[in-house]
């Protein structure tokens, strides 16, 4: 099992390792620095890498596109189905949100039966502050962006 040298990458890793000790599947936890990683996913040298997609959990149109469609930069296995970029391709533009939903479950389905890039984990994250940090306004989308400080002040 091979990932980055960070807690996010190591605690997923781990718990895959957990997981697939359950079906009698032995796995090597092989951390690699941050350097040296992204080279050896684009080599293909591995044989279970545990990716961190960071996203807003609102909207799929981040995910699809950055790792499923054909070309992309980051789609490091290489998947590539024509039929899955235009089912995606129309997610993104439906208006109708119950219209969306199914085609969204449809590229979920495809992508499993394809065996592509599965997503195992989805990380759950927050932000606290204190009542006296004010003028900052969190991001709906993700608690990663948004994190300029010019409007923030400190009332005590």
């Amino acid at each position: 099992m091979t990932t980055r040298d960070l807690p996010a990458y190591r605690d997923v890793a781990v718990i895959l390792i957990d997981q697939l000790k359950e079906v009698y599947i032995d796995g090597v936890l092989d951390t690699i620095d941050t350097v040296n990683y992204y080279t050896k996913i684009m080599r293909k040298d591995y044989a279970i890498g545990v990716q961190y997609s960071e996203s807003g959990v609102d909207d799929p149109d981040q995910q699809f596109y950055e790792n499923y469609v054909c070309g992309s930069d980051r789609n490091y296995t290489g998947y590539c189905n024509p039929e899955v970029d235009k089912l995606v391709d129309r997610q993104s533009s439906e208006t109708d949100i119950e219209r969306r939903r199914q085609l969204v479950w449809e590229i979920e389905r495809k992508l499993a039966e394809d065996g592509s890039r599965p997503v195992i984990f989805y990380a759950v994250s927050a932000a606290c502050a204190q009542p006296y940090f004010k003028g900052h306004a969190m991001m709906i989308d993700s608690v990663y962006n948004g994190w300029r400080m010019e409007d923030v002040w400190l009332d005590k």
